[in-house]
Formats: C-alpha cells, sequence, structure tokens
C-alpha cells in the first residue's frame, strides 16, 4: 500500500506519504520431513513521512521532516526509528523533490538487549516520481542518515516501485526495497552488515484524487 496526500499553496507545502508492504510466503519441501510448511514472512515494512516547506522561491523552502520506519507484523517498534529535522528543500523539477537537513535527530526505539543508539546527524532524502511512458510510472525514494557521532549509527533506504496500468486503474506493480543498518547487523550478529532486500509484485489498483 502506497498514499500520498499533498497540500500546496504560493508560500508553502505540506507532503505526506505512507509506504507499507507486508507479505508472507508458503513452501513445503517434500523432501525435508522436518520442513516448516506454514506461511512465513517474507516482507515487512512500514514508512511515514511528513514534510512541511516554507518557500523563498518556487524552488527552494525551508523546511521541517518527520519520518517513521518500523515494522508491522513482528517486532512492531523493535527497533523503530524517528527522525526529526530541519533544513531546505529543494524542487529542481516537478517531479524531484530532494531534502537536506543538516539538524537531524534519528530516535531509536527498542527493548531488545543490543544497545541501539540514537544521536544527531544530517537527513538527506531524495524523492522522484515520473510517468516514464504512458500507463508505465516510477517512483524512487532514497532516505539517508549521517550520523555526526559515529559511521555505525548511520544508514539508508532506497525504495523503487513501478506500476504498470492495464486498465481502467488495474493494472501490475512491482517494488524492490534496499537497506543498509550497521545497527541492524550488529544486533543479529552480522558483522559485515549485509545488504537487506525485498521485492514484491502483483496485481495493483490506483485510486488518485486532486
Amino acid at each position: 500500500l502506497n498514499g500520498y496526500a499533498n497540500y500546496f499553496t504560493k508560500k508553502s507545502f505540506w507532503r505526506n506519504s505512507a509506504n507499507i508492504n507486508v507479505g508472507w510466503i508458503k513452501f513445503d519441501d517434500k523432501d525435508n520431513p522436518d520442513d516448516d510448511d506454514s506461511f512465513r514472512e517474507a516482507a515487512d515494512v512500514v514508512n511515514l513521512t511528513s514534510l512541511y516547506g516554507y518557500k523563498f522561491s518556487e524552488k527552494l523552502a525551508a523546511s521541517v521532516l518527520g519520518e517513521y520506519r518500523s515494522t508491522l507484523l513482528s517486532n512492531f517498534n523493535n527497533p523503530g526509528y524517528l527522525d526529526l529535522g530541519a533544513g531546505a528543500t529543494w524542487t529542481p523539477v516537478n517531479n524531484l523533490v530532494i531534502v537536506v537537513h543538516p539538524l537531524n535527530y534519528n530516535f531509536v526505539f527498542s527493548n531488545t538487549d543490543f544497545n541501539y543508539e540514537s544521536s544527531l546527524g544530517a537527513k538527506i532524502v531524495a524523492d522522484y516520481t515520473k510517468e516514464i511512458i504512458k500507463g508505465v510510472n516510477w517512483k524512487s525514494n532514497l532516505s539517508t542518515f549521517l550520523s555526526y557521532k559515529d559511521s555505525d549509527l548511520s544508514n539508508w533506504t532506497w525504495v523503487n516501485g513501478f506500476g504498470f496500468s492495464v486498465w481502467k486503474g488495474i493494472g501490475v506493480g512491482l517494488e524492490l526495497g534496499l537497506r543498509k543498518n550497521k545497527q541492524e547487523a550488529l544486533a543479529l550478529n552480522l558483522e559485515d552488515n549485509p545488504l537487506q532486500t525485498y521485492y514484491v509484485i502483483g496485481l495493483s489498483y490506483n485510486v488518485g484524487t486532486k
């Protein structure tokens, strides 16, 4: 589920978005009698963003941002990440929004034994939406936190979604998510900080209002 609610005036804007991606997979290995053949979680992501800006010009604005990231199916808010910050937003073209907030605090919530750390840093977000050709839409969102305290506290998430419209809003959707987070890797005793990934493909339906 991808939802958007935006409000624009001559001097300000308020952009809100929600990305929720949950999925299960069932696989029965008939060659393994001890195999778990029940449904298992395949994707579990929730990302909520709210950006408010006051325009200095048509392309540059002072802005404040709130972004929350966690999971829904298991370990909700454990960990959970809340970014609150201020800085500037640049919209060089209608389809591209670039947020640079040098003053940002990354709150990390957790009740596990691992000591997650919150820290002050810079927040950089780039969001691009484009109808590539008629009936084919592409949305790309890159969200990065750069900790001033320790690079191990930094993280980034990049999500790309493609929508192929077939008939009256019905089509095929594809979404690919990539993520790097050293704290999460260390909590799982993964020293090499592997790239986290998920992808989902299936039927989609587009609802839009203005």
